[in-house]
Parts: C-alpha cells; sequence; structure tokens
C-alpha cells in the first residue's frame, strides 16, 4: 500500500495571505512611524528634529515604498524648510533625505513645487562638507525634469556649483560636475557656466589623477559651443587635455572631446593648428573607424576640416 507523503510546507493560500497580511502590517508600522517623525520635524528643539531628519534619512534610503510613505505623510515641505536650520546636523540630514526622496520621480516634482531649489542653494553656499556635496547631487537630480534646468539655472546655483568643481573633495567635485553637465545642455546656462570661471576647473579635471576626465570632457563639449567657451578652452590649455581624451578616454569621453575639438577647429584657424600639433591625426583616423557612430562622425567632420 502506497503511503501518502505529508508535506511540511503551508497551504500555498494561507501562506501567500499570510505574507500579504505581514506586508500591510508592516506598512502601517511605517506609516504610524514617520507620521510620529513628521510631527517631530515640527519641534522647536534641535535634539528633536535632528532625531527626526536622521532617521526620515534613513528610511528614505531603504526602499522606494518608505520614499513614497514619507512624501505621503507631508514631510518635503517641512525638510525643505529646514534646509536653512542653523544646526548643521540637521541641515544635512534634511538635505541628506530630499536627495534619497528624489530618486522618486513624483518626489522630484513635490520637492519642486515644495520651492526646494533656492534652499539647496543655500545649503550649497553654507553647508558643511557632506550637505554641500548632497545639495549638489539633489540639485542634479531635480534637473532631470527639463523646466529645472531653467529655474536652477536662474535661481543662482551656476556660482556654487562652480566653486565646488573647483574647491571641493573628490566626491564633490564629481557632483558639481555632474548638475553642471545636465545644466549646461540647456544652452542658455552655457555662458554663465563660463563666467564662473568654470573651464579652469574642467581641465584640471582632465587629469586622469582626478578620475573625472569623462565628465570634464562632457562639459566641456557643451560649452564648446559658445564663443565664449572656444575662447576659455584654448586660454585655459585645454587642447592637450581634449587630444589626450580622444586617444585615451572611454567611448563616451573619446565622443564627446571629438565634438569639442570639432567645434574649436572650425571656428579658428589657430585652435586647427594646435590641436594638429598636439598629435590629434591618428588617434582621430583611429576614432573615424572604431568609435561610436557619433564618434566616428565627429572624428571624419574634423578630420576633413584638417586636410582643407
Amino acid at each position: 500500500m502506497r503511503r501518502r507523503r505529508v508535506s511540511g510546507s503551508l497551504d500555498p493560500k494561507t501562506s501567500s495571505s499570510s505574507a500579504i497580511e505581514t506586508r500591510v502590517d508592516n506598512s502601517g508600522l511605517i506609516e504610524a512611524r514617520v507620521g510620529n517623525l513628521v510631527e517631530d520635524l515640527k519641534a522647536t528643539s534641535f535634539d528633536a528634529q535632528r532625531d527626526a531628519t536622521f532617521e526620515l534619512r534613513l528610511l528614505a534610503k531603504q526602499s522606494m515604498e518608505n520614499r513614497i510613505v514619507i512624501a505621503n505623510c507631508g514631510a518635503i515641505s517641512l525638510l525643505v524648510d529646514l534646509l536653512r536650520s542653523t544646526d548643521k546636523r540637521v541641515q544635512e540630514n534634511a538635505v541628506t533625505t530630499l536627495l534619497n526622496l528624489s530618486i522618486n520621480v513624483e518626489n522630484k516634482t513635490a520637492i519642486t513645487a515644495a520651492n526646494a531649489i533656492e534652499p539647496l542653494i543655500h545649503v550649497l553656499e553654507t553647508g558643511s562638507t557632506e550637505a554641500k556635496e548632497n545639495s549638489a547631487a539633489t540639485l542634479f537630480s531635480l534637473s532631470v525634469i527639463e523646466d529645472n534646468k531653467v529655474r536652477i539655472g536662474r535661481s543662482g546655483a551656476i556660482g556654487p556649483l562652480v566653486d565646488l568643481l573647483g574647491n571641493g573633495t573628490p566626491r564633490g567635485r564629481k557632483d558639481a560636475a555632474t548638475a553642471l553637465f545636465s545644466l549646461s545642455i540647456f544652452h542658455e546656462n552655457r555662458r554663465p557656466i563660463v563666467q564662473a570661471g568654470a573651464i579652469k576647473y574642467l581641465v584640471e579635471l582632465m587629469d586622469p589623477a582626478a578620475g573625472l576626465i569623462d565628465k570634464a570632457v562632457a562639459v566641456l563639449a557643451n560649452l564648446s559651443t559658445i564663443a565664449e567657451g572656444k575662447t576659455a578652452i584654448g586660454q585655459e590649455g585645454g587642447i592637450p587635455g581634449l587630444v589626450e581624451a580622444v586617444e585615451l578616454g572611454s567611448a563616451r569621453g573619446k565622443e564627446h572631446a571629438a565634438a569639442a575639438l570639432l567645434q574649436l577647429c572650425t571656428s579658428s584657424d589657430r585652435y586647427c593648428s594646435m590641436v594638429q600639433r598636439e598629435g590629434a591625426v591618428p588617434p582621430l583616423v583611429v576614432l573615424s573607424q572604431y568609435g561610436t557612430p557619433r564618434a566616428q562622425k565627429k572624428a571624419q567632420s574634423l578630420l576633413k576640416v584638417f586636410s582643407k
């Protein structure tokens, strides 16, 4: 007689139902906890604000669900207010929480609607090292929305971002370069970026030791499309670095470097001669055959300029 096997597993329906109930319970607990933390953001005590912003910072880092719950509980406008806190730890926690919340696309819109851009610039100017870095990263995150590229540029962010680019920690310089690249996509922002002195620092960042060649070259490619950008790249000694990037950069870095050199050479015979003297022809020939489609096109156009 065949013995019936007894399974130790739970009934699938019961197991599924239990899992759903557990998630609902956890969700309810998180909502209750976040609700209490949001109330603590309104406290007059710096200690209470520090504790609340720190815990919200951790929760916002953990999951997309938490980011949605925190936003739905009304935390964003209170966190924006705390960006102007005179307590550096509160300010630092608030900006980092907003950075984590901004990973959610709908939260980007909500943060912008809470008039966060000017307070974020305030943090960029006055905050701790970490706060400045996370403010730059948050501005980049918000700038993914096209309209925000305009708002951020017109609100005075460019000067402090360029200052961070030149004087920040390696991470700060990276965050600033990323934000400036995004802003420089919008044509109106290019002249202010050049006028703020960014090109000197971007040329410095093409040094391989800085580890930021691709980011620096990408911004330079955008800035090379305006007359002030071309002049500054030439004056700051950017041509050797761009030629080196054509030869040794990543696929995207080579593409951006070729684009910048093409802009320089089509506007100035002097720059054209300088680029050739730097030994650009051999790497451009290679790029014209083996680069990305866009890089091939730029390299081919540049070689044609040389042959005229």
